[in-house]
C-alpha cells in the first residue's frame, strides 16, 4: 500500500473532472523560465509500515532521562483515560463553541471544568481557560489595574521570570510601573512592603509556592493587601492545593495558574492551559469565555456562553481583554483529570509529591557542602545551594541518564540548582539522583 494513496487512475479522474488532460495544463499560464524543471531529489515512496519503521529508527536515536525539571512545567502522571476522552471527535478542538444548540457537550464540560477549579481554589468564578500561565497573569494584572485605576504594581521577585517577561510585554506602553519587591533569601521580604507602598499602588502579585519552590508568608501578605486595599493576585500550583490553603483562604481577588500539571503532558512546551479565577465582584471585567447553566423556554437545563457583554466583540476597546478563544481542549483534559482523581486522589498526589521531595532533599543535604537555599517550607520543589557550579552537576548527571534540575545561573545563582519531584519518581530514582549529585560534587571539588 502506498503511503500517499492517489493512483494514476485517481489522478486521471481528477484531471478529467477539472476538464484538463495533463497536470501541465494546470500550470501553463506560469512562465516556463520560472518553473522548476529538474527532477525532485526524493526517495522512493514508502508503505505505511516502511514509514513507521523509519520514524521508529529515528526515535530510537533519542536519549531518555529521568526528569527532575520543574520551574513551571512538571512531569506528572497523565492517566490513559484523559487522552482517550479528549481524542473523541466530539471534543477534539480548542475553540469555544458559538452555537449552544449543537454544542451542549462541550459547554457542559467547560461549565464543569470552571466549577471544579472554583472548588479547588476557593474562588467565586473561573473562566473557560486562558492560553497558559504567563498570559493568564498578564491578563490578571490588566484587570487589577483597571479595577483600581492605579498604575503601580508590586511584583514579587520570586515569581517565575518568564511570567514577568510576559507581563512586561503586555504592559510596556500602558504607563504601568512594575515595582519589584526585594527578597529575603528566596522568599518575599515582608518587612519591606510598607516602604514600597504609596497611594498610586493598586495591585500586589505573588507566587505561592514561588519559583524557587518555597512557600511565601501568605498570611502577612494577605493582611498587608487588606490593610492597603490592594488587589491581591496569587499565582498558585494546582497540585499543591491538595494540601495547602487555597487562594480564597488568603482573600485573593484573582488566582491564576499554569494548568499543565492537571492531565496535560509537558509536550515540548505546549499547548498548555491558563487557569483564571476571581471574586464575583470582578466577574464583569474578567477576560475569556464563561460557560453558564440555564433553562430554556420549556424548562430544560442547558449550557450557554454567558456575560458576553463584557467581551471585546461587544465592548470593543473598552473590554479588559482581546482574548476571544481559549485552550479548551487542554481545559477539558484538566477537567477530566480532576474528575477522575476527586478530592482524595488529588490530596494523595500532592502528599506523594511532598513526601518524595522532602526525602530527596534530606538525601541531598547529607552530601558535604550541599544545603537548602532557604529555611522556608517547600512543597514539591526546592532550591539547593551547591559547593560547585550547578552546570557541572547537570553535565555529570546527564551522562547517568538524569536531568537533576534547573541551573539558576540565569537568576544570578550559578551554584544553585532548582529540583522538582513529582509522584512519578520512584525511591530508586531518588536514591540514584542523590548518589549521582554526591559523585559529581566530589569529582568537581
Amino acid at each position: 500500500m502506498a503511503y500517499l494513496s492517489n493512483s494514476d487512475k485517481d489522478f486521471a479522474e481528477m484531471l478529467h473532472t477539472i476538464g484538463v488532460d495533463r497536470f501541465e495544463d494546470l500550470i501553463e499560464n506560469i512562465p516556463r523560465e520560472i518553473r522548476f524543471s529538474g527532477a525532485f531529489n526524493l526517495p522512493e515512496a514508502e508503505s505505511e509500515l516502511g514509514v513507521s519503521n523509519v520514524v521508529g529508527e529515528l526515535a530510537d536515536e533519542n536519549r531518555t532521562f529521568v526528569s527532575f525539571l520543574g520551574g513551571g512545567a512538571y512531569d506528572h502522571y497523565v492517566p490513559a483515560v484523559v487522552n482517550a476522552l479528549i481524542s473523541r471527535p466530539e471534543f477534539y478542538t480548542s475553540y469555544t463553541p458559538y452555537q449552544p444548540e449543537v454544542s451542549q457537550g462541550n459547554l457542559q464540560a467547560m461549565y464543569e471544568f470552571q466549577s471544579m477549579v472554583c472548588e479547588l481554589t476557593g474562588m467565586d468564578v473561573t473562566n473557560a481557560s486562558m492560553y497558559e500561565g504567563g498570559s493568564a497573569l498578564a491578563e490578571a494584572v490588566l484587570l487589577g489595574a483597571q479595577q483600581t485605576r492605579k498604575n503601580k504594581i508590586l511584583f514579587a521577585s520570586t515569581i517565575n521570570r518568564r511570567y514577568r517577561e510576559v507581563v512586561e510585554t503586555y504592559t510596556a506602553n500602558m504607563g504601568f510601573q512594575l515595582i519589584t519587591m526585594p527578597r529575603a533569601g528566596f522568599t518575599v521580604n515582608t518587612g519591606e512592603l510598607e516602604s514600597l507602598y504609596d497611594d498610586q499602588t493598586g495591585v500586589f502579585v505573588v507566587q505561592h509556592p514561588n519559583y524557587f519552590g518555597f512557600l511565601e508568608d501568605m498570611e502577612a501578605i494577605s493582611a498587608f493587601c487588606r490593610d492597603k486595599n490592594l488587589i491581591l493576585i496569587e499565582v498558585y500550583d494546582p497540585i499543591s492545593l491538595g494540601i495547602l490553603k487555597t487562594p480564597g483562604d488568603y482573600a485573593a481577588h484573582i488566582a491564576i495558574a499554569e494548568g499543565q500539571s492537571l492531565g496535560n503532558a509537558q509536550n515540548f512546551g505546549g499547548p498548555y492551559v491558563g487557569l483564571f479565577s476571581a471574586t464575583e465582584k470582578l466577574v464583569r471585567k474578567m477576560p475569556g469565555r464563561l460557560s453558564g447553566m440555564t433553562v430554556d423556554s420549556e424548562g430544560r437545563r442547558g449550557f450557554v456562553l454567558t456575560l458576553q457583554t463584557r467581551e471585546q466583540h461587544i465592548r470593543r476597546e473598552k473590554a479588559t481583554s482581546n482574548i476571544c478563544t481559549n485552550s479548551g481542549l487542554m481545559a477539558l483534559a484538566a477537567g477530566i483529570y480532576l474528575a477522575l482523581l476527586g478530592k482524595q486522589g488529588l490530596q494523595k498526589v500532592a502528599d506523594l509529591c511532598l513526601q518524595k521531595a522532602h526525602y530527596l532533599a534530606d538525601r541531598l543535604c547529607a552530601i558535604e557542602g550541599v544545603s537548602l537555599a532557604s529555611n522556608a517550607p517547600y512543597f514539591k520543589e526546592f532550591t539547593l545551594k551547591l559547593p560547585v557550579p550547578a552546570k557541572s552537576v547537570i553535565d555529570y548527571a546527564m551522562k547517568k541518564g538524569l536531568l537533576p534540575g534547573i541551573d539558576l545561573s540565569g537568576e544570578g545563582y550559578p551554584d544553585h540548582l532548582l529540583v522538582a519531584v513529582t509522584e512519578k519518581r520512584t525511591r530508586q530514582e531518588l536514591d540514584a539522583l542523590a548518589e549521582t549529585v554526591g559523585e559529581a560534587v566530589r569529582l568537581v571539588r
